[in-house]
Formats: structure tokens, C-alpha cells, sequence
């Protein structure tokens, strides 16, 4: 189903937006599109909307399991406005947000639906949930010069380091439960990143209220909804597996031609399995049976 505008959706099918959870994928480009609403159609996300640009088509095999919105992604703070705009519009309804080209995953996603993921999350009291960005890369560039391959899929076991989030207001103390999280193509490849785009935590899952609001910066206004875990004990946590990176640098003129391969001793197959994370430690099972 297609909607000139953000408002034009608000008016027409708002109601789809009451049951949740619902997934906002942010289309960049064509590339992988097809396979992120496949993914997530099949994780169980109540209703899945796609914010496209003009002149990137919907495969018509989605029909009306996917709405799609048209919007300039590319224009300042558009995710945010997108993402804002809909939570605004939805008080209670979990929301979740990504762009084309990546994938989510949770600690036995197999057999588990994101609802019950999330109603398991929020009998834990917790509104928000931690979802660590983690790079995917095609070994072959030559055969691949986007480094886009569902087949060739490749991340980086090992690499992965958190810092203390500093408190602007409290002469920068450690945040409590807060954590900046590096790793992946952005630390490999860091002289290609701009300092405010190499961290790779996201709060991709959430719960909307009213006054919320998400930044350019992937953060919340309510302090609470940026931190990892619960004062008690650990929580679940997520993955999003993304191409993103990956092909930026390789759309880049200024990196395109100084990377020849993102390949390098820690790189391991991407098993498109949860299980494989959760044996990286790159996604938290907490007390989820």
C-alpha cells in the first residue's frame, strides 16, 4: 500500500500502527531491499513500512503486507523526523527501525517471534532494548563491488571494544549503564569514518511514549531508554547484521579505491544464525528462555 506523505499514511492507516510491533526500514538505495522486508515479514513484525525515495519500487511480490511511504531519506535528520513522526502517533506500540540492506537478529529468532521477544522484554520492565550494529562484507569485492552478498556474507569476530559515555552535564562522568560501543569496519577503517558516526550501538527496539524523542546520534531524550540493562541484571540484547558500512566505503570516492578487501584474519562466514552471535558474545540472551 502506498502513501504520498508521512500525513497521508497518518490519515489512512493509522490504525495498523496499534498492535505492534512495528518495523521502519529506511530505504537508502535498492540495495537488499527485497531481502530486509523478507527478513522481517518472517521475524513476525506486525506491520513492516518502508520510507522510499522516489524512483525505488517495492518489489510487487510484498503487495500490501508492506506499506510504503514516500520520503526523501536523505534529507537532514529525516531518519529521526520519520522514526519521531510515527512514535508520536502511537504511544504504547513497539517500534523498531533499520535501513534496506540490514537484518535483525535475537537470541533464538529461529523459533521465537519479536512479539514474544518483546513481551518477554517487557515483563522485565524494560521499554527499550540494546541492538549492537554488526558489519557484514563480501570477501570477493571484485565479484561483489558493492560488498553486498547474501551468499558471501562476512563479519569480524573479534574487534569489539565499549567505552564509558561521558556526561557533558556532570563533568563528564561515566553514564550510569551506558556504554559507547566500536568495532567492525568503522574501527578497521576508521580514517574513512567522521569521529560522530564509528559507534555501533543503536537503540533499535522501543517502546513509544509520549514526549519521546530519538536523535541524529541514535539516542533518546529519556535517559533510561539509552542504557543496556536493568540496575538487577542482564538483558536481552539484539543484533542487526548490515551491509551499510560496507558499502558506503565502497561508494565512497574517497575510500573506494583504497580498499581492496575487507577480509582479514579475524573475518569468519556470516552463518545467518543467531546462534553465532550469541557464541561471539555480539548479543546478550539475559534471563530469556
Amino acid at each position: 500500500m502506498e502513501h504520498r506523505s508521512i500525513e497521508a499514511f497518518l490519515d489512512e492507516s493509522r490504525a495498523v500502527l496499534a498492535g505492534g510491533p512495528v518495523a521502519l526500514v529506511m530505504v537508502e538505495d535498492g540495495a537488499g531491499l527485497p531481502s530486509t522486508l523478507a527478513h522481517h515479514l518472517e521475524l513476525g513484525f506486525a506491520t513492516v513500512i518502508a520510507f522510499n525515495p522516489p524512483g525505488i519500487p517495492i518489489p510487487p511480490e510484498f503487495g500490501a503486507r508492506v506499506h510504503r511511504i514516500t520520503y526523501d531519506i536523505h534529507a537532514e535528520n529525516a531518519v529521526p523526523d520519520a522514526v519521531n513522526r510515527l512514535a508520536e502517533a502511537a504511544p504504547g506500540t513497539w517500534f523498531y527501525y533499520c535501513y534496506n540492506a540490514e537484518y535483525l537478529f535475537f537470541p533464538f529468532c529461529e523459533t521465537r517471534t519479536v512479539g514474544e521477544l518483546l513481551a518477554f522484554h517487557a515483563e522485565e520492565r524494560r521499554d527499550s532494548m540494546l541492538t549492537y550494529v554488526i558489519d557484514l562484507y563480501a570477501s570477493d569485492l571484485d565479484r561483489y563491488p558493492n560488498a553486498m552478498s547474501l551468499d558471501d556474507a562476512h563479519l569480524d569476530r573479534s574487534g569489539y571494544y565499549a567505552l564509558g559515555r561521558p556526561d557533558r552535564a556532570h563533568h563528564n562522568h561515566p553514564k550510569e549503564r551506558q556504554l559507547d560501543f566500536f568495532g567492525g569496519l568503522r574501527w578497521r577503517f576508521e580514517e574513512h569514518v567522521p569521529p560522530e558516526k564509528r559507534r555501533i550501538d543503536r537503540i533499535g527496539l522501543f517502546r513509544a511514549r509520549p514526549g519521546l524523542r530519538l536523535s541524529e546520534a541514535h539516542l533518546f531524550n529519556i535517559e533510561e531508554y539509552n542504557t543496556y540493562a536493568c540496575p538487577w541484571h542482564n538483558n536481552l540484547t539484539a543484533a542487526i547484521c548490515s551491509f551499510r558500512t560496507a558499502k558506503a566505503l565502497r561508494s565512497n570516492p574517497g575510500s573506494r579505491y583504497d580498499i581492496h578487501s575487507f577480509r582479514w584474519h579475524n573475518s569468519v562466514p556470516f552463518e545467518w544464525h543467531s546462534q553465532q552471535l550469541l557464541d561471539l558474545g555480539l548479543m546478550e540472551p539475559g534471563q530469556w528462555f
